[in-house]
C-alpha cells in the first residue's frame, strides 16, 4: 500500500511538472521560421541566409554595419539565442532599436538603439555589455566591474545569450552569467536586430556569424526573470531616481534636484547667495571669470562621511574646470582659495591648459651640472587625483575614454579602508592607498606637502568646486560603506 501511495504521488508530481513546463514553453515564440520572411536586411551589404534553423552571414569589405531586423516591434520581452562568431569579428544583437531616415551625417538610413555586444577580442572582452549604437556611441553598461562577467564568453564555440528588457530595467546574461544590470529610459520599444559588423581588413572577408534557437517571450515575464547576480552592479541612468534595489543597498541622494538641502558654503554655515542655481533638476555652478572660489565659492555637504561610495553626473563647459573633493575639513585647513581635500579632477582636457601644463624638473648629473627636463604634468586631467595621480584606463587595453564638453559624464569615487578608486564613465581610472608610503611620497612632492595629515582624515565633507566656469551636476548620490571588507 505504501508503495502504491508513493507511486501515485510521484506520478502526479511528474504530471504537474509536465504541465508547468508546457505552460512556460508556451510563453516562448521562435523568431526563426521556415524562411526569413519575418525579417528584413537594412543598412549594409552583407547577405543573411537560413539553413537548417541557423541564420548566417559573412563579412563584406568596406560595407557599413549590416542588420537583419524583425518586422515586428517589441516592448517588454525576454530574448534568448545562441551565437557563434568567428574569431576576429565583432557582432551584436540590437533591441528596442529603430531606423533613422535622416541622412546626416551618415549618407544612408541607419540603425540606432540598444545593442548587446558580442566581441571576440581577447583583450577587450566586451561581450554582454550594452552599447548605444549610433546614438551616443558609448557603452551604457561596459563590462568592467566583474571578472565573472568579462570571462563569460567563450571564443570558437556556441554561446548562449539572454536579454531581459522589462520597463526601464535591462539585463544581459551570457552562458548563465549576468553581464549587465542597467536602468535606462532612452527607448521603450523597437525591433530586434542581428548585426554583422563592418570590416576594413581583407583578412577578415568571408568570416561568419551564426545564430540559432532565437526565441522571445512577451507575456507573464515575471515568471521567467532571472535573479540578479551580486557581481553585476547596477548602473542607473534615470535622473533623480533610486530603484528599490539601490535603496536596499543603502544609496541616498545628496541632491534631490529641487533644493540646496544638505549643502552649505565651504566658508560659512549658509548656502552661497550667488554663483549657484538649480536648473531643470541640475545643480549648476555659474560662469564668472574662471577664478578659483571668487564668485559663489565652493559648497560642501553639511554631513561628514567616513568610508563611502559617491556617484554623480557632470557636464563641463568648453574649457571648463571644477572638481569633486572628499575628506574635506573646512576648519582644519583654512585657506584663501578653494578648500583643501583629495580631488577628483573635472576638466575639459581638450581646451583647458591644465591638461597640458608643462613642468620643468632640474636634475644634477655626474659632472655636477644641472639638467632640465620638460614634461607634461598629466595628473591634472579629468578623473585624476588632482596634482598627485594621473587617470588611466585600468580596465581595458586602451587609453582613457575622452570626455567631451557639453556632454554628460559619470564620476564615481569609492573609499573603503584606505583604498580609494576613481571611476570615469564606468571605467576605473586610478586606485591608491591613502595610508601608504607611496601616497606619502606623492604628497611630499606636491602642492599639499604643507598640510598636516593631508588625505588621512577618518571622515570629512564632500565638496563641489567653484572654479569660475560653468559646470552642471546631477544625480549626486552616496552609499555609506561602514568599513566593508
Amino acid at each position: 500500500m505504501v508503495y502504491h501511495k508513493r507511486s501515485y504521488v510521484l506520478k502526479n508530481f511528474k504530471i504537474i511538472f509536465l504541465i508547468i513546463s508546457v505552460q512556460l514553453n508556451a510563453q516562448w515564440t521562435s523568431l526563426i521560421g521556415d524562411d526569413l520572411s519575418n525579417w528584413k536586411t537594412v543598412q549594409g551589404k552583407a547577405i543573411f541566409e537560413l539553413n537548417d534553423g541557423i541564420i548566417s552571414s559573412a563579412s563584406v569589405l568596406n560595407s557599413p554595419n549590416t542588420f537583419l531586423i524583425t518586422k515586428d516591434i517589441y516592448n517588454d520581452f525576454i530574448l534568448e539565442f545562441e551565437a557563434f562568431v568567428e574569431e576576429g569579428l565583432n557582432s551584436g544583437v540590437q533591441f528596442r532599436s529603430q531606423i533613422k531616415e535622416d541622412h546626416e551625417p551618415v549618407p544612408f538610413p541607419y540603425v540606432f538603439g540598444y545593442q548587446c555586444e558580442i566581441d571576440t577580442n581577447e583583450f577587450r572582452r566586451w561581450t554582454g555589455g550594452i552599447y548605444d549604437e549610433s546614438r551616443s556611441n558609448l557603452f551604457l553598461y561596459p563590462i568592467t566591474y566583474s571578472r565573472n562577467s568579462r570571462y563569460s564568453f567563450n571564443n570558437n564555440q556556441w554561446n548562449k545569450f539572454r536579454i531581459e528588457a522589462i520597463g526601464n530595467s535591462i539585463k544581459t546574461f551570457v552562458n548563465g552569467i549576468q553581464c549587465a544590470n542597467l536602468l535606462d529610459d532612452k527607448s521603450d520599444q523597437g525591433f530586434i536586430g542581428l548585426q554583422l559588423h563592418s570590416i576594413q581588413n581583407e583578412n577578415e572577408v568571408g568570416k561568419k556569424v551564426l545564430w540559432k534557437n532565437i526565441r522571445i517571450a512577451t507575456e507573464k515575464l515575471e515568471e521567467l526573470v532571472f535573479d540578479n547576480q551580486e557581481h553585476a552592479r547596477i548602473v542607473n541612468n534615470i535622473d533623480n531616481f533610486l530603484s528599490d534595489y539601490e535603496v536596499k543597498r543603502g544609496w541616498e541622494f545628496l541632491f534631490d534636484g529641487k533644493s540646496f538641502k544638505g549643502w552649505r558654503s565651504a566658508k560659512g554655515d549658509s548656502f552661497p547667495e550667488k554663483g549657484w542655481v538649480i536648473q531643470n533638476g541640475h545643480l549648476v555652478v555659474e560662469s564668472s571669470d574662471g577664478s578659483e572660489s571668487k564668485n559663489g565659492g565652493d559648497i560642501v555637504t553639511i554631513e561628514k562621511f567616513d568610508d563611502f561610495e559617491l556617484e554623480l553626473d557632470f557636464m563641463v563647459s568648453k574649457g571648463g574646470n571644477s572638481g569633486i573633493k572628499y575628506y574635506v575639513d573646512t576648519e582644519k585647513y583654512k585657506v584663501q582659495g578653494s578648500s583643501i581635500g583629495l580631488e577628483f579632477q573635472i576638466l575639459d582636457d581638450f581646451n583647458h591648459p591644465d591638461a597640458k601644463k608643462r613642468v620643468k624638473v632640474y636634475e644634477l648629473n655626474l659632472e655636477k651640472e644641472y639638467l632640465v627636463k620638460d614634461y607634461v604634468k598629466s595628473n591634472r586631467t579629468v578623473g585624476s587625483l588632482y596634482d598627485l595621480i594621473e587617470a588611466k584606463n585600468l580596465n581595458e587595453q586602451r587609453s582613457k575614454r575622452p570626455v567631451k564638453h557639453d556632454t554628460w559624464h559619470r564620476a564615481r569615487v569609492i573609499s573603503n579602508n584606505g583604498i580609494v578608486e576613481h571611476w570615469l564613465d564606468n571605467i576605473k581610472v586610478l586606485e591608491y592607498n591613502r595610508y601608504s608610503q607611496v601616497f606619502d611620497a606623492l604628497v611630499q612632492y606636491s602642492k599639499y606637502s604643507e598640510y598636516e595629515d593631508f588625505g588621512k582624515l577618518k571622515s570629512g565633507n564632500i565638496l563641489i568646486q567653484d572654479h569660475g566656469d560653468l559646470v552642471k551636476f546631477k544625480n549626486i548620490k552616496i552609499r555609506r560603506l561602514n568599513n566593508e571588507k
